[in-house]
């Protein structure tokens, strides 16, 4: 059973991160199954740190992106979906290729999502767990 309250093309959804910091990172949504989004992120000059690494906060901006999108397309009609906070554990760094995110939820209520994800490099080691809490905001009269 699906958890989705929302059409979930994913061309629309990619269609609106045109001319936004997701589309000029180069983030895009590649999957929508019943209970999990998925997304990635180049690792190229765009998104790179000195160093030659993922900069941490493009993994951030990942899990904020694809926990934002889920919690809005698991929201009623007429809702919208807002960070309350965020966190993330830095665990390998990637210095190449793409970063894969997946968003599942951890808790799906009237006022509140929590969406756990988990990003991995090319070779599906992990790199990064994030955590974020959103507000679900009901439409004003």
């Amino acid at each position: 059973m699906s958890i989705w309250l929302k059409p979930t093309q994913l061309d629309e959804i990619n269609a609106r991160s045109a001319n936004t910091a997701v589309a000029h990172l180069g983030i895009e949504v590649t999957e929508v199954g019943n209970d999990f989004l998925v997304g990635r992120v180049p690792v190229d000059h765009r998104t790179k740190q000195p160093f030659g690494l993922l900069h941490g906060g493009v993994s951030v901006v990942l899990a904020e992106t694809l926990g934002s999108i889920a919690a809005y397309h698991a929201s009623p009609e007429g809702h919208a979906a807002v960070g309350l906070d965020i966190n993330a554990n830095h665990l390998r760094a990637a210095r190449s290729g793409w970063v894969t995110g997946t968003a599942r939820p951890v808790h799906i209520g009237k006022t509140t999502h929590v969406w756990q994800i988990d990003m991995v490099d090319d070779s599906g080691k992990l790199t990064c767990v994030s955590r974020i809490t959103m507000a679900i905001l009901a439409p004003k009269d």
